[in-house]
């Protein structure tokens, strides 16, 4: 007995468990199409898993399981449209396989694919070929929203909606499936078609009336409350945004799409909603779809809870399933840096570093990296270093170049701190904050009509820069000894910032210098009121001064 004889038993008994399978795939199936139970959901999958494991050639099964899996969130678009063409390579003839395989293609807006087998279909059905050519005319509409349509788009819907609908008759499965659900299935495909319509026209408020209306009179307000949410998106409602989306999400909340907007939506515009945001992204982790995108997410809304642990765990979770990802590595050494643990985020910030996906990019992971060795570890080589690596790749940096010459401020290396501050001046000199800071270097130097200069131009830029008014009047006073022109200065400074502990000091010395003792002698008193809160000065210090005021 040859072994094919053998083996024909147990190929008829799994095809028979195989049909089994598919029967009651059906019925659950058509049970949650129906009333939208979870529960039918997930049997209907179980039983088509079931009918593809006993006869993997049943293309049926393929297909069925990519829509119900796909709507489930567990598997991509990409992934159905591989099921759906495994379908209809099993069964190139098959109607249902080609329909399936376009549906597919037009969400992921493949439209000259799905366009294809929608076409294939309508070849096949002939006078039975209604479905495709609804479908088909949903996909044209589509199309028209997602792009200029032309002339031959909109004839195309037109005429495929119109021929569609009156080949209903000659259409047996659909006639069938319209009448188990006529009053509810077909008004939803009216309410969705009229819908995109009025929106492609920008009749919104119409279009939203009659989605409202859709949510009344049909069993599908998930549909509906999904369409206004998009509308109010397009909009910018973002409370009505909101609102649609959270009633989706009461009807089924295992719509991945959704929870995905809804997270979008409030991690965007309602930043103080974290706790609803990071709910959202924790479901979307039951999909096991994106999950290392979604842990970054949950690692950026834990910092803005300022919950350091958490943050840190969900980077680290991404970066376990995408070690090579730079942005993940950047954001674990920031999460290290907030909890002080800045030998890991050392670590990590080189990673990303060495990874480099954008030059720009880097250069600002550069910088704080470098500020971890200069602020923290206090190695002034290793951030100049740091900082030149930064500016080899993106030597546009301002924000680089003025970290250099900080770095060369704290280690009182004057010359190349003022050759820094001078380059950043090149890069963008209108920025105040360049001169402000070469003032200060140049007036270290003894360069003191370049520092002058320095200051005038960063005031002239910046009138509201407080420390600049201050800086320049210290150099009018003890550089050049103009206690008059100092003072409007140190006043100028008071009057933009009245809790500018130093700017009453200098006022104060400046007032002493011209006899103006009572305005001194208020100065160093509002200096000592104000050091009790900022600790910026020695109090004993301005105390001294204040009682020198009425020595005999």
């Amino acid at each position: 007995m040859s072994e094919q004889t053998l083996l024909q038993p147990i190929q008829a008994a799994n095809s028979n468990k195989a049909q089994e399978s598919l029967e009651k795939a059906r019925i659950a199936h058509e049970k949650y199409l129906i009333g939208q139970q979870n529960q039918d959901l997930q049997e209907a999958i179980e039983y088509y898993v079931d009918a593809v494991k006993y006869d993997p050639s049943m293309p049926e099964a393929y297909y069925r399981l990519a829509t119900l899996m796909w709507e489930q969130g567990q598997i991509s678009l990409d992934t159905a449209i591989e099921q759906c063409k495994t379908a209809v390579s099993l069964a190139p003839h098959n109607i249902n396989a080609h329909l399936y395989t376009g549906f597919f293609m037009k969400l992921a807006q493949d439209f000259k694919s799905a366009e294809s087998e929608f076409k294939s279909a309508i070849k096949m059905g002939k006078l039975k070929s209604a479905r495709p050519r609804l479908i088909l005319s949903q996909s044209i509409l589509q199309k028209i929203n997602n792009k200029d349509g032309n002339i031959n788009d909109y004839l195309s819907f037109v005429y495929y909606f119109l021929s569609g609908s009156l080949m209903l008759a000659w259409d047996r499965p659909s006639m069938k499936m319209f009448y188990k659900n006529i009053s509810d299935d077909f008004s939803v495909f009216t309410y969705n078609t009229i819908g995109k319509f009025l929106e492609k026209f920008k009749l919104y408020p119409t279009a939203e009336n009659l989605y409202r209306k859709a949510i009344t009179e049909t069993n599908h307000a998930e549909i509906f409350y999904n369409k206004m949410g998009d509308l109010a998106l397009k909009n910018k409602e973002m409370d009505l945004t909101v609102d649609c989306y959270r009633r989706v999400l009461e009807a089924n909340p295992l719509n991945r799409e959704v929870l995905v907007k809804l997270a979008t939506v409030l991690q965007t515009y309602f930043p103080e909603n974290t706790d609803e945001t990071i709910d959202c992204y924790e479901k979307l982790l039951e999909f096991d779809i994106d999950t290392p995108q979604i842990y970054y997410e949950l690692g950026h809304l834990y910092l803005k809870k300022e919950d350091k642990i958490n943050s840190i765990s969900a980077f680290k979770l991404a970066l376990e399933r995408d070690t090579e990802n730079p942005f993940y590595n950047n954001s674990l050494a920031y999460a290290y840096s907030k909890a002080e643990l800045y030998d890991e985020a050392i670590e990590h910030y080189q990673k990303a570093i060495a990874i480099n996906p954008d030059k720009e990019w880097t250069s600002i992971v550069c910088q704080a990296l470098g500020t971890i060795y200069a602020e923290v570890k206090g190695n002034i080589d290793a951030a100049v270093s740091t900082y030149q690596a930064g500016i080899i790749l993106d030597p546009n940096n301002y924000d680089l170049y003025l970290s250099l010459g900080d770095v060369h401020m704290a280690a009182y290396d004057l010359d190349n701190a003022i050759r820094a501050y001078c380059d950043a001046i090149t890069i963008n000199p209108d920025d105040y904050r360049g001169y402000s800071k070469a003032g200060i270097a140049l007036w270290e130097k003894d360069y003191l009509e370049e520092a002058l200069v320095s200051f005038h131009k960063a005031i002239d830029i910046n009138p509201d820069n407080e420390y600049a008014h201050n800086n320049l009047g210290i150099l009018y006073l003890d550089g050049l000894g103009d206690a008059e022109e100092a003072l409007e200065y140190f006043e100028n400074a008071v009057e933009l910032n009245p809790s500018y502990t130093l700017a009453y000091f200098n006022a104060a010395r400046a007032s002493q210098a011209m006899g103006f003792i009572n305005d001194a002698a208020n100065y160093y008193q509002m200096a000592i009121d104000l050091n009790k809160i900022t600790q910026d000065l020695d109090e004993e210090d301005i105390r001294t001064r204040l009682h020198k005021l009425f020595d005999i």
